[in-house]
C-alpha cells in the first residue's frame, strides 16, 4: 500500500489484492485505501484495474467499486496483469485501485469510439466533442480497445487539438485466448473504442515515458528513404553503416546488440546533443545487404537525425532510472499525487526475471507515490513533444499540481 502526503488538501492511496473472488479483493484494497485515508470515502479520481478473470462481473465490480470509494469519477479497464502500490501482478486474478483528491483539479470523462473518431477531423470538432478548449487541459489519461479502434489516430487527433495536454495511458489487455478487453468509465464498461480522462484546472499530467533502450555508435543523418525503406545514412548504404556500427562494439555490447537490435529516430532535431529519450524507437524489420538497404517501422525522414539502440534487461533498467531521476528534477519539488503505470506484457517477470521491475523502481524514485495501472497491449505516450503508440515501453502519467511560477 502506498499514502501520498498531504500537498495542500491533495492526497492519493493505493493498494493491489490478489484473491480469486472479486468481492474478497475490493473488500482488502478498500480496508487498506481506509487505512491510509482515515476512511475518508470521498475522492476527485480513481483508478480501477482488475484482472480479466473477474470479466463476468465486471460491471457489478465497478459500480461497487466506486461506491466504496465515492469516486466522482472512475477509469480502469480489465488487464492480463495489474499493478498497484509498487507491486506487478501478472496472469493471476487480482484487483488494483488508487484513489486521488486534487483541489483545483476539473476531472472530464469522455468516451470515444470508432465511429465517434471518425467524425472528429479536426480539432473544433474535438472541442465540440469533448466541451473542453484546448488551454481547458493539463493532460489526458487513456485507455483503448486494441482491436477496435485506430489508436494511432485517436493518438494524434488529441495531439492536433490539445497540443499542450499530452496523453497518456495504453491499450488494455485481458484473456489472451480472445480478442476482447473491457473499458471501465465511471459506472460503465465497454468492450470497445477508448475511455479517457481530460485533467485540467490546478493540476496536469507529467509524462515518463520509458522505451527500455540504450543508444549505441554515433548519431546519423538520413540522406535516402522510401516510405519504411531506409536507403542511406550520412551518404552511405545504410545496411553498411549498421555493420560498421555493430563491428566498431566492444565485444559485450556487441553480443547484446546482436540479439536486440533498434534504431531511433530523434523527434526534436534543435538539440546540441542527443540522449536517451529523445529518440522515437523502433523495430529493425528486415534488411538487403545486396542493395544496402534496411527496412524500419516506422517512415524516416531525408534530413533526420537517427542512432541504432538495443533493448535489453541492463537497458530499460538503466534508462527507467534515468528517466525517473530527470522527472524528479522537473518537478521542482512539487509532490504528484498519484501515478498511472502502463507496462508492455513484454516487460515484467519476462524482461527482468525478477517480479514488480517498473513498479517499485518508480515507488523508489517517486517516494512511495500511490499507483495503479495494467500491463498492456501498447504503450501511448509522448516522445520529444508528440504523443505515440509504443511497444515494449513504461508510459507512466504522474498527477502533479502545476507549477506557480
Amino acid at each position: 500500500m502506498d499514502t501520498s502526503p498531504a500537498v495542500g488538501q491533495a492526497s492519493g492511496a493505493s493498494a493491489v489484492v490478489r484473491e480469486r473472488d472479486w468481492q474478497a479483493a475490493l473488500e482488502g484494497a478498500v480496508t487498506r485505501l481506509d487505512d491510509a485515508t482515515e476512511g475518508r470515502r470521498t475522492c476527485d479520481l480513481a483508478f480501477v484495474f482488475a484482472n480479466f478473470v473477474y470479466q463476468d462481473e465486471f460491471p457489478a465490480l465497478l459500480r461497487a467499486a466506486r461506491a466504496a470509494t465515492g469516486a466522482a469519477h472512475v477509469i480502469g479497464s480489465s488487464g492480463w496483469g495489474v499493478i498497484g502500490a509498487g507491486r506487478e501482478i501478472e496472469a493471476e486474478p487480482a484487483l488494483a485501485l488508487a484513489t486521488f483528491t486534487l483541489p483545483g483539479a476539473t476531472v472530464t470523462p469522455l468516451r470515444i469510439d470508432q465511429r465517434t473518431l471518425d467524425g472528429l477531423g479536426d480539432p473544433s470538432a474535438w472541442y465540440a466533442h469533448s466541451g473542453l478548449d484546448r488551454d481547458q487541459v493539463g493532460g489526458w489519461l487513456v485507455l483503448a480497445d486494441p482491436f477496435s479502434i485506430d489508436a494511432e489516430r485517436l493518438v494524434e487527433g488529441l495531439s492536433a487539438a490539445f497540443p499542450e495536454a499530452p496523453p497518456i495511458g495504453g491499450l488494455a489487455s485481458g484473456d489472451p485466448r480472445r480478442r476482447t478487453t473491457h473499458l471501465f468509465l465511471d459506472d460503465e464498461v465497454y468492450e470497445d473504442g477508448a475511455v479517457l480522462i481530460a485533467v485540467g484546472g490546478e493540476w496536469e499530467i507529467l509524462a515518463v515515458v520509458s522505451q527500455g533502450a540504450e543508444p549505441i555508435g554515433k548519431t546519423w543523418t538520413v540522406t535516402d528513404a522510401d516510405g519504411h525503406v531506409l536507403r542511406s545514412i550520412g551518404g552511405q548504404p545504410a545496411f553498411e553503416v549498421l555493420a560498421r556500427t555493430l563491428l566498431d562494439l566492444p565485444e559485450p555490447m556487441r553480443a547484446r546488440a546482436g540479439r536486440n537490435l533498434l534504431i531511433g529516430l530523434a523527434m526534436d532535431e534543435y538539440h546540441d546533443q542527443f540522449e536517451r529519450g529523445d529518440f522515437l524507437i523502433r523495430n529493425l524489420v528486415g534488411s538487403n545487404r545486396e542493395t544496402g538497404e534496411l527496412m524500419v517501422g516506422t517512415h524516416p525522414r531525408v534530413g533526420q537525425t537517427i542512432q541504432f539502440q538495443v533493448r535489453d534487461p541492463m537497458a530499460a533498467d538503466e534508462e527507467l532510472r534515468l528517466l525517473l531521476d530527470r522527472a524528479v528534477v522537473a518537478l521542482r519539488g512539487r509532490r504528484p499525487a498519484g501515478a498511472l503505470i502502463c507496462t508492455c506484457n513484454g516487460r515484467g517477470v519476462g524482461l527482468f526475471g525478477v517480479p514488480d521491475h517498473d513498479a517499485a523502481l518508480v515507488a523508489d524514485r517517486l517516494r512511495g507515490v500511490p499507483m495503479a495501472g495494467l500491463f498492456c497491449n501498447g504503450e501511448i505516450g509522448p516522445v520529444g513533444r508528440r504523443p505515440f503508440v509504443h511497444g515494449f515501453t513504461a508510459s507512466i502519467g504522474l498527477l502533479v499540481p502545476k507549477r506557480q511560477d
